[in-house]
Order: C-alpha cells, then structure tokens, then sequence
C-alpha cells in the first residue's frame, strides 16, 4: 500500500522515537520525506494526501528499515553537508560535525594575508571535508591531505573533483616514522585525528558505535594522546618557520594535550571553546 505524504511522514517519524529523540526524528523524517519525493516541508503539506508512488514507496520503506538499525541519516542518504557544501560520504568516512566547521573557519581567519601562499597539510582526511573547504576558502593555499585509509581517500577524491578543489591526496600512516620524508614543510598542520580511547566504545551512541569507522575514532584506552603525540613529533621537522599546528580534541583530554605541546617545545599553545562550550580546539606555534 502507497503511503500519503502525510501518513508516510508522522509513521516514521513516530518510528524513529525508538531510536532518536523527538527533534532528532522529526527533522529526520523530513530530510527522507524530501530527499524520496523531491518536494519540501511546504509542498507535501499542501498535498499532504498526495500518495508517494511504487518507486518513492520501495525506497522509503529501504530508508526505514536502515534508519530503524541505528544507521546514521547521512549514510542512509550517502551524503553529509560541511560549511554550506555537500560531500559524499560512507562507512569509510567519519560523518562531517559542526565543531569541525569551526576548527576550518580558525585556520581561514587567522592567515595573515589572503593574498600570501600557504602549504597546509591535513593529517586524517577521511571525507576530505577539512582541506576541500580550506582550498575552496584559501584558493591560492597549496594543499595536501593524507589518510591511511585507501578506501576514504577514494572518497575524498571524489569529494575534491566534485567541489572544483585541487588537493594532493597521500595514503600514509602518520604513526610510522618511516612515512614521513614522503611530506614536505608546512605552513600549517590540521588534523581531527583519532582520540576516543576504545574503552569508551561501549558509551557512545548505537549509530556512532557501530556504523562510524573505527579506525577514525579510536585510541588505545592507555594512550590516548597517541596521534597528539605524533603530530607534535611530525610538527618539529616538517613545519616552516612560525607554523602552525590546530588540532581537534578530546573535551576531556584538551588540558592534557595543551600540555604535551607545552612540553614538547611549542610556543602559544591555545586551548579555544566551540559552539556548545566544550574546549575543543587547539592552536600551537613553532
């Protein structure tokens, strides 16, 4: 039986509550409602009786059931947005958060000159969200970007054509030492690396949990400082003169990384909030 728009719309989100809280399944459910028939919040509630055809009817009910195991929206749809773009995204990627829009937008705010070239490097690309939005805001930077994921590099060159974005794209282990004489020096480091230590896994959100790639997110329980540890080691002999490193970060951990960059010899290491208060961000000079 062909659901209403109506009938389709308040069924699943009704659905989604076993999963989502109201806000979440209530913007859910219109974001499949859209994408399925094409027409908006406004269009379907003027033909709030028009029925979704036998193809519309197939897929909404293929979204629900995915949607019903926890899977996240965004690989239901296989596309997440980041700073007003839309990127391609699945298993093999992180899904894009606003708190890294604002870790980008630091970098774009603090260059000195938009005229002046910079050498950027992005460790940990996965979607390839970071250095696609920062060449399509810093058009003249030269940027690279690594992972030591093939499978989200393929994603991330997807991203790069589809948005216009020249970025250099390595698969390279940025714990392995012996990787590092393949990269150059750079006016800037960025990474949102792994640090979620794997004791944690158990506490996180069914649709983190068990769709998100693993590799992206966790850390040895008893390390968490790992790839913090590494960048700040890559950051001595690979960043120009006056650098800089931004990381993302463990709420929970931002003091502790402050400090290690403190140790490690870096000069106005700055832990900075984002939107929701949480010290999320850090910014270290050579």
């Amino acid at each position: 039986m062909m659901l209403s728009y109506h009938y389709a719309f308040y069924g699943l989100r009704d659905e989604l509550h076993a999963v989502y809280d109201d806000r979440e399944a209530t913007a859910i459910a219109h974001e499949i409602l859209l994408y399925v028939t094409g027409k908006d919040k406004t269009e379907r509630l003027l033909n709030k009786d028009e029925k979704l055809t036998h193809g519309e009817q197939q897929q909404y009910d293929a979204m629900k059931a995915e949607l019903l195991k926890g899977k996240p929206l965004q690989y239901v749809l296989g596309v997440a947005w980041f700073m007003g773009e839309t990127y391609k995204v699945n298993e093999h990627v992180l899904i894009p958060r606003p708190e890294t829009e604002e870790l980008v937008q630091w970098i774009v705010d603090d260059r000195e000159s938009k005229n002046k070239t910079l050498s950027i490097l992005d460790i940990g690309t996965g979607s390839g969200c970071i250095p696609i939005a920062l060449k399509l805001q810093l058009s003249v930077a030269d940027i690279t970007s690594c992972d030591i994921s093939n499978e989200a590099l393929m994603v991330a060159n997807e991203n790069a054509a589809a948005l216009g974005a020249n970025v250099i794209m390595l698969q390279i282990d940025i714990l392995d030492r012996a990787q590092w004489e393949q990269l150059g020096k750079y006016n800037v480091i960025v990474s949102n690396p792994p640090y979620i230590p794997i004791a944690e896994k158990e506490h996180l959100d069914i649709n983190v949990r068990d769709f998100e790639p693993g590799t992206a997110l966790f850390v040895p329980t008893d390390d968490a400082l790992l790839f913090y540890r590494a960048i700040a080691e890559f950051g001595k002999t690979h960043l120009a003169d006056k650098g800089k490193i931004y990381c993302e970060l463990h709420r929970d951990y931002a003091e502790k990384t402050k400090v290690l960059f403190d140790e490690m010899g870096y000069k106005d290491v700055l832990l900075q909030k984002d939107m929701n208060g949480n010290l999320r961000m850090l910014r270290a000079k050579l």
